[in-house]
């Protein structure tokens, strides 16, 4: 460990602190210095931030693809993980051991930044600059996809108010509104009351806009052409016999592409080391699939030998959805995983408490590697290569890393410790090389969970037996009835997308470790047709979170010289 490492350990800086004194390089030069990106094919936002022209995308179709890196996690406790950390400090490693490589990332929401979880943009000397605008607006692009879903829940209640042509069933209304903040008194609301002049009351409500099936196409989709297909196959409601009513018969698409016209491009920023990174779309992987978008990864493949990449929460959320909706969807290849794993989550999974996490216990850590153990033998499961990270934390024990490396070598997997929160890309080196090197060893033989012809119920069984290690799934007839409907409504080819606790494999969000033979609870399903997939809520999950008791916005300022101060 280097004496700035050191330091960083026992005097830690801010996230915030280190990211405003980080000396980045005007976006235009790193563009065409490290990618070959010239100028006429960006749209600066100021002198960090940039889009891409999807037009320069076409010029770049007869490239080879790079390999393509998924980051991943354990099952996410308080004592944190790291995952965004570790995929900007593994960018960074590639990139100093003379690899080409590029970060992709999600861009963050606006509530968890105010709210509990904080940013996405790393962390320690493991960052994407300009954080503050990353986390705070950025370029616009989440307002876009809010707006334009809004637009649709206007022109939806617009169209029934003006004599309701498609018939639609107001009892059978499935499109809601957004809004990017955590706000649960919009769960559920009635809208249109006040009189005739206001429309029809109905019962409705709002998700938070990283749940938006808007914000899923906008992920998903290749290209505007696509965008704009997608967005037509949205369905809104039914009418009363059950017939899906699609954004296209309210003639939507158009303008919603139009808002969104400027947004798919994909945005160009930096780490902290100066290497590039594209941060694009913003899907929670709890309630929604948790990706970054299509374009922005088949851009990056495009234009480097290495792309990493992340996927939210642990792999039973994050990395399952982006094999079996995201890889399937896009025709991707994913070359090797890296699941993220710290000594005290480990610690906490094997029944430690969070204050007592600084002491050395390698029997705690013993049995909490039984999650890690289940989330490797799953990824694996795909036909993907493992190698696992251990994201270093200054009370470590060597007793408890030499624990964690012979317990992995044991499954076939490689454990490294790594330190890039505190020394960036130079504390992933050995993580990088192990990476490279795994995957000169031979090509993955990535096959998804399951095949698109299986009937929706028998996939999210599939998911919940194969990957939560659950005895079954349960759901009321009205749910059963929702599967029935959709299977025969031509839309059971669709993949799932399972919604549901990040804690656990289980949809107890107190239930660490590895539970097994619990039982499933499907409370609804919504169907994304643009998205093409079926959303299966599960257990208590919120489409739309609330703030915690004490929010991080409590913190949150700017100070007398118009510094952001209290972000992380």
């Amino acid at each position: 460990m280097t004496a700035s490492a050191a330091d960083q350990h026992a005097n830690p800086k801010s996230d915030i602190e280190i990211a405003q004194a980080a000396r980045m390089r005007p976006v235009i030069e790193l563009a065409g210095d490290r990618l070959g990106i010239p100028g006429s094919a960006l749209e600066p936002y100021g002198y960090h931030k940039a889009k891409v022209s999807l037009d320069y995308m076409n010029t770049l179709s007869a490239r080879p693809d790079g390999k393509l890196i998924l980051v991943t996690a354990i099952t996410p406790t308080p004592a944190g993980e790291g995952k965004t950390t570790t995929t900007v400090g593994l960018g960074d490693a590639l990139n100093r051991i003379g690899k080409k490589a590029i970060i992709c990332l999600r861009e963050p929401s606006l509530g968890p930044c105010f709210g509990m979880k904080g940013g996405a943009a790393g962390g320690g000397y493991a960052q994407v600059v300009p954080m503050e605008d990353i986390n705070l607006h950025f370029t616009g692009d989440f307002h876009a996809i809010g707006v334009a879903n809004n637009l649709l829940a206007a022109m939806l209640d617009n169209h029934i108010y003006w004599g309701n042509e498609q018939q639609i069933d107001l009892r059978r209304v499935s499109w809601r509104r957004v809004v990017d903040m955590n706000d649960r008194a919009l769960r559920e609301i009635v809208n249109g009351l006040g009189g005739v002049a206001n429309g029809f009351p109905r019962s409705d409500g709002f998700d938070i806009t990283v749940a938006s099936e808007v914000m899923a196409i906008f992920c998903l989709a290749r290209d505007a052409r696509d965008l704009r297909e997608r967005l037509g196959k949205i369905v809104i409601g039914f009418t009363r016999d059950r017939k899906p009513v699609r954004a296209e018969s309210i003639a939507a698409p158009g303008a919603m592409t139009a808002l969104l016209k400027d947004a798919l491009k994909p945005n160009l920023v930096q780490t902290l080391e100066n290497n590039p990174a594209f941060v694009h779309g913003g899907p929670f992987a709890n309630i929604a699939h948790g990706c970054n978008s299509v374009i922005a990864t088949r851009m990056a493949l495009k234009l480097a030998d290495y792309v990493v990449t992340e996927a939210g929460f642990g792999a039973d959320l994050g990395a399952e959805k982006f094999f079996d909706i995201k890889c399937r969807k896009a025709g991707l290849k994913p070359d090797l995983a890296v699941i993220v794993a710290t000594i005290r989550a480990l610690k906490m999974h094997g029944g430690v408490a969070r204050d007592s996490l600084k002491r050395e216990d390698v029997k705690a850590v013993a049995a909490g590697m039984a999650n890690l153990a289940r989330h490797t033998e799953n990824v694996r499961g795909f036909g993907v290569p493992v190698v696992v990270s251990i994201n270093r934390f200054s009370t470590d024990t060597a007793a408890e890393f030499a624990l964690v490396r012979e317990a992995c070598e044991r499954q076939g997997a490689t454990a490294v410790v790594a330190d890039h929160w505190a020394a960036g890309g130079a504390g992933a080196a050995e993580l990088a090389d192990t990476v490279v090197k795994t995957i000169a060893t031979g090509p993955a033989r990535f096959t998804p969970l399951y095949p698109d012809d299986m009937p929706l119920w028998d996939k999210v069984r599939t998911i919940a037996q194969k990957i939560y290690r659950a005895a079954d799934i349960t759901a009321d007839a009205r749910v059963r009835g929702q599967f029935d409907d959709f299977q025969k409504g031509g839309f059971g080819h669709f993949p799932v997308c399972i919604a549901k606790t990040q804690y656990s494999f289980s949809t107890d969000p107190d239930r660490k470790g590895t539970p097994t033979d619990h039982v499933i609870p499907i409370r609804e399903l919504r169907l994304a047709g643009g998205a093409e997939f079926v959303v299966a809520i599960c257990g208590d999950i919120m489409t739309m979170p609330g703030l915690p008791r004490v929010p991080a916005a409590n913190s949150i300022s700017v100070d007398e010289n118009g510094r952001i101060v209290g972000l992380f």
